[in-house]
């Protein structure tokens, strides 16, 4: 069985890892349910891990409803990660009816090839999950 961590600095990041995690999610702003971290931050962890780093892309809290300013942001901060050496980035996007904005996540899957791409809690919020699993 493998083991991912969330962690959210880089200090609970190399704890992780020397307490047997096989792979880091990296975020910040515990109390907002994950956001970004600093690029900083996702440098400096990846650069001294072993193990994989998926670094979460969330520009603010809340509904995974984003604005197209936030979107665009959220592909700068994709490409930023891949160039960081992230192994993946974890996110996800939803419509305003509560469906999964499919493409969204198909135009940031292939943004961020060849890294990993989680689709993280906005699942959690997909008020159509039964749907999900027919198609």
């Amino acid at each position: 069985m493998k083991l991912e961590v969330c962690c959210y600095s880089a200090e609970s990041a190399l704890i992780a890892e020397k307490s047997g995690a096989n792979r880091i999610e990296l975020c910040d702003n515990f109390l907002e349910g994950g956001t970004t971290p600093s690029y900083s931050t996702i440098e400096f962890t990846v650069k001294n891990l072993k193990i994989p780093v998926n670094v979460i892309i969330r520009p603010r809290g809340g509904d995974f409803l984003y604005s197209e300013i936030e979107y665009q942001i959220i592909k700068r901060d994709i490409l930023q990660a891949k160039k960081l050496g992230a192994n993946g980035v974890v996110t996800g996007f939803l419509k305003s009816n509560g469906e999964i904005d499919f493409r969204r996540t198909e135009e940031v899957v292939g943004l961020a090839k060849p890294m990993e791409v989680t689709f993280h809690r906005a699942f959690d919020m997909c008020k159509i999950r039964c749907w999900l699993y027919r198609n």
